[in-house]
């Protein structure tokens, strides 16, 4: 029988994610951009194999679009925007985090918590990113093309820069004052069945 557990994280609990994300950052200094998305992707890649709860694999997908942003050709972060969710990601390069992966059941918890604290700080670009690949499946549907052949079309052009400019301005309009409810969860979508993007994630 299915049992619901719901909890909350005080400012003193998050403390300890702050601290742990401030040691992955200390410890990543010396890491390439391609080094930091190599290890949240072998990370990744370890937690799929393992038998996980849903509401943790529901934040490794989200965790994947974080890292798909990163390598979609046709996305193409600015180098400002890039580094934010890069920084986001280092967490995942030190292997001495909260709770080590290897314990049974729970040893992912702390990387489902830290992937959900990362979504809220990137909610607009995670929103940007979700409306570009929507617009770049359907399109590349009524072209006769394949969305993961696309790359970086001449039509995808202005969708991006119009979506990756709404991303800075929401950024700004909320900048000191939080976003409430994270990315996705709130709104009852869903991350498991979504449009192409270069995903580790095959369950479509």
């Amino acid at each position: 029988m299915p049992l619901s557990i719901s909890f909350e994280l005080s400012d003193q609990d998050l403390e300890h994610f702050v601290a742990a994300q401030r040691s992955a950052t200390a410890a990543a200094e010396s890491k390439s951009a391609d080094e930091i998305i190599a290890a949240s992707t072998q990370m990744l890649e370890g937690a799929l194999k393992a038998k996980v709860p849903d509401f943790v694999q529901q934040r490794l997908a989200m965790l994947d679009n974080l890292i798909a942003m990163l390598r979609d050709e046709g996305w193409s972060l600015p180098d400002a925007d890039r580094q934010r969710v890069l920084a986001a990601l280092v967490y995942f390069v030190d292997p001495a985090d909260v709770i080590p992966d290897s314990v049974p059941v729970l040893g992912y918890l702390d990387d489902a918590i830290m992937i959900e604290l990362c979504v809220r700080d990137l909610k607009h670009e995670i929103d940007a990113y979700d409306d570009f690949c929507d617009f770049r499946e359907s399109e590349a549907g009524r072209l006769g093309q394949s969305p993961s052949e696309v790359g970086r079309c001449d039509w995808l052009d202005a969708r991006r820069e119009e979506l990756q400019n709404r991303m800075h301005l929401r950024r700004e309009r909320d900048f000191g004052v939080g976003y409430g409810n994270s990315s996705g969860y709130a709104s009852g979508k869903t991350y498991l069945s979504r449009s192409w993007r270069p995903s580790i994630f095959t369950m479509r």
